[in-house]
């Protein structure tokens, strides 16, 4: 069955990777929005410079950010991908939260989940991954978020259609795991992604998982 299967990946990644320590820390619901509109298309790396640009600058808080000139913001992105795009809808979504919701996001993080996604998504600049992200890592939500490292290991191990688009393939994973380790599957599929199964040329027989890879390249 593909559930037992699914849950024998899961036992081998546990047992391959570590989790990283930031995962059990409190993360603050905006900062964490933040950060992740700056890593749209754009490396590790480098989202992680701009943020430090940024919060150099800025208090990383609606208050601060909606009063900042978007010329500013956009100096400090520079180093990301799309910076013109991304410091519009940050000082966007600022003003939205200030005005909104109070300058706070937990007024939508405390919403079901189905209604607290569709707000966020309402968000200029947010997108499916960028919410989910923020519900599952700041509340918990049962939702597990799909980027390109995801999308791909989740492909080619047979846990989600090879046509699949973000929603198929978030909601096929969604429907072999537990909402308990829905944290755990992100972060570890992600893992392998970087270190074995790679875009190209992915080191499948170094894969502690291939076994149970459709795909493995013998």
């Amino acid at each position: 069955m593909a559930e037992n299967r699914a849950e024998k990946i899961l036992q081998v990644l546990r047992k391959t990777f570590t989790m990283p320590e930031w995962i059990a820390s409190d993360r603050d619901p905006f900062e964490t929005l933040i950060v992740t509109i700056i890593s749209q298309n754009t490396a590790g790396g480098n989202t992680a410079k701009a943020f430090e640009n940024l919060s150099k600058q800025f208090e990383i808080t609606p208050e601060v950010l909606a009063d900042a000139e978007t010329s500013q913001i956009e100096e400090c992105l520079k180093v990301a991908g799309l910076y013109r795009n991304k410091a519009k809808a940050i000082r966007q979504i600022s003003k939205i939260i200030l005005e909104e919701f109070h300058g706070n996001l937990k007024y939508i993080l405390l919403l079901p989940f189905e209604e607290a996604r569709k707000t966020l998504l309402q968000l200029p600049g947010v997108g499916p991954k960028t919410a989910d992200i923020v519900l599952l890592f700041c509340s918990g939500k049962p939702t597990i978020p799909v980027d390109t490292h995801v999308n791909r290991v989740a492909k080619r191990l047979g846990l989600a259609p090879a046509n699949g688009d973000y929603e198929m393939v978030r909601r096929s994973l969604q429907s072999l795991y537990d909402p308990k380790d829905y944290l755990a599957v992100h972060v570890l599929l992600i893992l392998l992604g970087r270190k074995y199964c790679k875009a190209i040329n992915p080191m499948c027989k170094q894969c502690l998982v291939n076994a149970l890879c459709p795909s493995r390249l013998v």
